[in-house]
């Protein structure tokens, strides 16, 4: 009784080390396997395409969203700040060389009308002077038309006109700004940067700070740093313009054998593969392959196109890009391939730590199951 059932446990312990041997793809790790990625390209009846990373690739593939104003953004010339608008607000003081004033005060020599609202039409009313064209009209213009109409009533009427901030020529700036609200357009901000600077500037870091400006159905965006770097982005604002100012909100997810895994923004306006892996804590030196370091897309028809070399491709294709960091250029295509939104980048394990971790359970349960052919051989043995 006793040597059969050693025998027994013996045979049970070496059939389940088998087992799991055939079932290591059962055992814990950060995700698939190099091989197994491959096994899921559509050379292999899968639904992704596989392919290796070189200068041609890197050059088809590395697209950068550009950001920018239009032609009709650019072109658009300089508000003059003297032209008076719709819904501008004026300041008006006359003063009357006579002791019987028209709009005067008795005892006094001027009087002062403050807050004139130009209705939607343009026009202003003015005592004794009527109604008057104000919008298109520059305030020394204003100025010569009330002084006429008053001539005829009083003698050698002077008048001041003076354009207050009102909603007819202002912009809304929100967001990442020092000092959010609704601004007019004045001589000392009649331009995005200028703007800007008046609002307190941005509140985010400038390098991935992305400036909108929205003008009716139309929008445009462009990087904070470009409104300096080039002149050309400065355009100049139209009454009711929208500027938003916003953080860049791009991101990249990183999983597999790195440091961190966790989904992480852009820390500037572009970023390689080789800059990603950096932020995450690079390669784990105990895990990762270097020869298996995946960026998973999805490309959109032109470029996949392109790399793949294939005219049939409809739609939006699934690209596995692989990079080597083994290869002799290997970390020069890593710092050269460009990271896009909702990029992933996936290291894998190398085949040793499955292995190890293999023997590992191997050995963890012999051990376990000769503790157990022990004890039952004792049982049989009583």
């Amino acid at each position: 009784m006793k040597l059969n059932g050693s025998r027994l446990v013996k045979g049970i312990a070496l059939v389940a080390a088998l087992s799991l041997v055939a079932s290591c793809s059962l055992l814990p790790r950060s995700g698939p396997s190099k091989k197994e990625i491959f096994a899921g390209s559509v050379q292999q009846q899968g639904d992704s395409f596989i392919v290796v990373v070189n200068d041609r690739v890197t050059r088809a593939a590395s697209v950068t969203p550009a950001l920018g104003f239009s032609k009709a953004f650019r072109n658009a010339g300089v508000v003059g700040s003297d032209t008076i608008r719709a819904g501008d607000t004026l300041g008006l003081t006359i003063w009357e060389n006579t002791d019987n004033g028209l709009v005067v005060p008795a005892g006094q020599n001027a009087t002062v009308l403050e807050e004139v609202q130009v209705d939607g039409a343009g026009f202003i009313f003015v005592p004794y002077a009527g109604r008057i064209k104000a919008a298109g009209n520059s305030p020394e213009a204003i100025r010569r038309i009330i002084t006429n109409k008053l001539s005829d009533q009083t003698p050698d009427p002077q008048v001041q006109v003076r354009r207050i901030a009102g909603d007819g020529a202002t912009v809304s700036v929100v967001g990442a700004v020092g000092a959010q609200g609704v601004y007019a357009i004045e001589r000392p901000t009649r331009t995005l940067a200028q703007m800007l600077a008046r609002s307190g500037g941005v509140s985010t870091r400038p390098e991935i700070a992305k400036v909108t400006v929205v003008r009716g159905k139309h929008s445009g965006s462009v990087w904070f740093n470009e409104l300096y770097d080039h002149p050309g982005h400065d355009i100049a604002l139209r009454g009711g313009d929208r500027i938003i100012v916003e953080q860049d909100t791009r991101s990249f997810t990183a999983l597999g054998a790195t440091g961190q895994q966790s989904r992480l923004t852009f820390e500037s306006q572009t970023i390689s593969a080789i800059e990603a892996i950096a932020q995450v804590g690079g390669l784990s030196s105990t895990l990762a392959d270097p020869t298996g370091v995946f960026v998973l897309r999805n490309e959109p028809e032109a470029i996949a196109r392109q790399i793949m070399g294939r005219n049939d491709l409809v739609g939006t294709q699934r690209v596995a890009y692989v990079l080597d960091l083994t290869q002799p250029n290997g970390l020069f295509l890593a710092r050269d391939f460009a990271i896009r939104d909702e990029d992933l980048v996936y290291v894998t394990e190398a085949p040793i730590v499955t292995w190890n971790k293999t023997v590992s359970a191997l050995t963890g349960s012999l051990g376990s199951l000769s503790s157990a052919a022990t004890l039952a051989t004792d049982g049989f043995s009583q």
